[in-house]
């Protein structure tokens, strides 16, 4: 894996050194520890109802993607991905998802929301504060919902979409439908969450639920332990219990939307349609969603998509399988 890893990395580096006459195989080095580190530099920016925690590589010129991280994980799903696309000439903007990083509401009487339409706003408010019209939108998990929701409700604003794990739009009205036994053993996190106990759980325990998620999630990845404390730090943030217990207490039925959201929620319900150019991906690994061929789900896509399946990726697929997902982001602007 290490080995694999660092040959991504250079290779993702050789576009960047052929543009560069001056640089050296001995400069190659500590270019690629610059663009590893390069995600401890976090801006900070005013979005709607948050000061949100972004990295921001590449050309301020370049063809804009955002890259949204999943729960319970952060930017760190992208340390590879993020310094990849910026030398290929991309702009990357990798947002700490509300609740998480150095993110935070800019009041205290906000709600602490974690519903879907709540982050997929926080998509389309993050754009417009850095003055950015259109973007390709990646993600997974919580990361590619927002993708999903701000693509289906603001279109004009995604020049492309990919998602791990096909449509995420939640169906809340089917909430209280079961889903296979072994699925919804993998979702007991989710039924945890439901109670003061689990919430009180995930308060006093946030670590060890999140580093339990992080081996059930992706049973094929040898994670060390310096990559769960870098990303875990983002779980000290103060609104994170909040937020996390929200988002999956509603979408389970176990407590109502806020106001705010209410018309954005409607037109969730609806299960709308994605209109923009698409690639899904599936992990073949995966410990929460079962990878399929897409067949499924190939209705809510309405312009060109294409689906891969990612050998011995689990559901943590950009960290897990870095060259595949940057692959996907290429492929998406040609489609």
């Amino acid at each position: 894996m290490a080995i694999e890893r660092r040959t991504f990395i250079l290779a993702a580096t050789a576009g960047m050194a052929a543009t560069a006459p001056e640089i050296v195989r001995g400069q190659i080095e500590p270019l690629i520890e610059a663009q590893v580190n390069s995600l401890s530099f976090v801006k900070q920016v005013r979005a709607g109802m948050l000061d949100v925690g972004y990295v921001d590589l590449g050309p301020a010129d370049g063809e804009v993607v955002v890259l949204l991280h999943g729960f319970p994980y952060d930017i760190h799903s992208y340390i590879e991905v993020a310094p990849a696309l910026a030398s290929q000439g991309f702009r990357v903007v990798v947002p700490h998802l509300r609740g998480h990083g150095s993110t935070r509401f800019i009041s205290a009487s906000i709600p602490r929301s974690g519903q879907q339409a709540a982050i997929g706003q926080d998509l389309v408010n993050l754009l417009d504060a850095l003055g950015i019209q259109k973007a390709i939108f990646a993600g997974y998990d919580w990361g590619g919902r927002a993708a999903c929701v701000a693509a289906a409700l603001w279109p004009e604003r995604c020049r492309g979409l990919v998602s791990v794990n096909g449509y995420l739009i939640q169906d809340i009205a089917k909430a209280g439908q079961p889903a296979q036994a072994r699925v919804e053993r993998g979702f007991w996190y989710q039924f945890y969450f439901q109670t003061e106990r689990g919430r009180a759980g995930l308060a006093a325990h946030r670590r060890d639920i999140a580093e339990i998620m992080w081996r059930d999630n992706s049973p094929g990845w040898q994670f060390d332990r310096a990559s769960f404390e870098r990303s875990a730090a983002s779980f000290d943030n103060a609104d994170y219990v909040d937020v996390v217990i929200h988002s999956y207490r509603h979408r389970l039925g176990g407590a109502p939307g806020y106001q705010e959201f209410y018309r954005l929620e409607r037109a969730l319900a609806a299960q709308p349609i994605i209109s923009v150019p698409t690639v899904t991906l599936d992990g073949d690994r995966d410990g929460v969603i079962v990878a399929t061929d897409g067949t499924a789900f190939a209705s809510k896509f309405s312009s060109r998509r294409v689906h891969h399946i990612i050998e011995g990726a689990g559901h943590n697929l950009p960290q897990e399988a870095p060259a595949s997902f940057v692959d996907a982001v290429l492929e998406v602007r040609m489609l």
